[in-house]
């Protein structure tokens, strides 16, 4: 017998978000001394901790501002949340896997929004 599971919902998370759920996670987690935490569990902790450097109120200010730019969607926005590029290299990575290529003034409008935040 196999048992499937249904996807109810999708939502994109940045870093300090997703800090926040953790730590409730792992709280609960600490509490409870029957239930121990997955390795999984575990290195998805160790990784919010080491590379979320925003607090989840400006990480969602700085996503809202990244959907007002044109070709900027909404996954984009997140992975440059999350990302925080800091030259014109690392942000053409974050667009490697879209069909277009955004110009250097594009680029650095982008940035210049990100310096605020980073």
């Amino acid at each position: 017998m196999t048992i499937f599971k249904e996807k109810i919902d999708e939502e994109y998370l940045t870093l300090a978000e997703t800090k926040e759920l953790l730590a409730d996670v792992e709280a609960d987690r600490t509490a409870d001394e029957d239930r121990e935490m997955r390795y999984e569990l575990a290195r998805a902790i160790e990784h919010v901790n080491r590379f979320a450097v925003l607090e989840p109120e400006e990480a969602q200010e700085l996503v809202d501002q990244l959907l007002d730019f044109e070709k900027v969607d909404e996954a984009t926005a997140y992975k440059i949340a999350n990302l925080l590029p800091q030259d014109r290299d690392e942000l053409r990575a974050v667009y490697a896997q879209e069909r277009y290529s955004l110009s250097g003034d594009e680029l650095d409008e982008i940035l210049n929004v990100v310096a605020k935040y980073a």
